[in-house]
């Protein structure tokens, strides 16, 4: 796979999105996936980067939740901000993680990221339930770098 925009069509990313906008309706956490062609720098490095570019550590709760998919490196991390990361089990995000690559391996990737999504909404309606008055703190569109 030579481009990033191969990786997901149109479709595909619609469904994503729609995918976040459920999990948000289970959840006050913010969802972001992020998608580029590669990186030089360890994953969780790069993740980092991506998640204070995109302004995910901001929100009033701290519990932004991000996707990052480097492509043509073939790395993925799902990382949460501290005000998440204080509330659920050590092994969470690895459990999240081993379901997205159990899809990836097999070339569903659009599956993967969406049923991943769903889940943590799911999960995280425990520590961070959907309130009333809950605002989109964060885009629910994917972005690309």
């Amino acid at each position: 796979m030579s481009k990033i925009e191969d990786f997901l069509t149109a479709s595909q990313e619609q469904r994503i999105i729609e995918a976040i906008k459920t999990a948000e309706k289970n959840t006050s956490g913010e969802i972001r996936v992020h998608i580029e062609k590669s990186t030089e720098k360890p994953p969780m490095e790069r993740a980092l980067e991506v998640f204070h570019f995109l302004k995910m550590d901001t929100t009033k709760l701290r519990n932004g939740i991000l996707l990052y998919i480097a492509v043509e490196s073939r790395k993925f991390v799902i990382l949460g901000d501290e005000g998440i990361n204080n509330k659920v089990p050590k092994d969470f995000w690895e459990t999240e993680k081993e379901f997205v690559l159990s899809h990836f391996a097999k070339g569903e990737f659009e599956k993967g990221i969406e049923q991943t999504i769903i889940k943590v909404g799911e999960k995280l309606k425990y520590f961070f339930p959907y309130q009333s008055n809950d605002t989109n703190e964060l885009s629910d569109e994917i972005s690309k770098g």
